[in-house]
């Protein structure tokens, strides 16, 4: 377990202190059915943890909002809000990130498929996030909740994509590209960082040989990457329709 766990901390980018929170947020109510902790008295599932995840999330989404929109209406937020903290975006998530290969499980919910469940995908989602506020503070939660929850929403106004309007993935879009178009493979760099750790913006450059280069800033170093990859790729389609490819390498 040690060593699937160490594979989890590192797709979310962050080191436990205490890996035992983050085994518990990961053990569902029918494994410890099954396997009682040792000590009696002592709560060995998520469910706690859900609770409490539950409202650092609703907390930390809607501080960002507020700074992402200081000038919408709070129907505008809430609809938002709605959207972030929903089941089926937590799902979403708690999917890209793989989780279900990390539960413990039950035997009977095991056989009957827990593991790509939405419900209990999202609540281990929750549960991890109070593991990460537990273990790390609210900037450990933040920086997981704005990479993995409000930075893949879109910054542009609520589109559900992966860091463009269309729910397009530019960044694999553009290496497709290239690739076809026989240039140099995309280089991404980050050229600054600004703003304090709690909402700090990430500028990110990405460049196609000598003659393609663009930035653009975001609220993660993903969603920068993903805008740049856009902008590249609208000067790389437009150098093809021109027919001027070579300039690129």
């Amino acid at each position: 377990m040690s060593q699937d766990l160490a594979r989890l901390e590192a797709r979310i980018e962050y080191t436990f202190q205490d890996r035992a929170l983050l085994e518990r947020a990961l053990t569902h109510k029918s494994f410890r059915f099954e396997k009682p902790p040792a000590e009696p008295g002592v709560l060995g599932d998520n469910e706690q943890l859900e609770f409490l995840g539950d409202s650092v999330l609703g907390f930390l989404v809607s501080e960002q909002l507020v700074r992402l929109y200081p000038d919408l209406p709070e129907g505008g937020l809430s609809k938002r809000k709605a959207h972030l903290v929903s089941a089926q975006r937590l799902f979403e998530s708690a999917e890209k990130l793989h989780l279900g290969q990390y539960l413990l499980l039950g035997r009977g919910e095991e056989m009957s498929g827990g593991r790509s469940k939405r419900a209990l995908l999202a609540n281990a989602l929750e549960a991890v996030i109070a593991a990460l506020y537990l273990d790390g503070g609210m900037e450990a939660a933040r920086r997981f909740i704005l990479e993995y929850l409000i930075a893949e929403f879109g910054e542009g106004g609520g589109e559900a994509s992966d860091g463009g309007a269309g729910g397009g993935d530019y960044k694999s879009a553009l290496q497709e590209l290239t690739q076809r178009m026989r240039l140099p493979p995309p280089r991404y760099s980050i050229v600054r960082e600004q703003g304090p750790e709690h909402s700090k913006t990430f500028t990110v450059e990405v460049r196609v040989g000598r003659g393609v280069s663009s930035r653009a800033e975001g609220l993660s170093k993903k969603s920068a990457g993903q805008k740049a990859a856009q902008l590249a790729l609208d000067q790389l389609h437009r150098m093809e329709g021109d027919g001027v490819v070579n300039h690129a390498q």
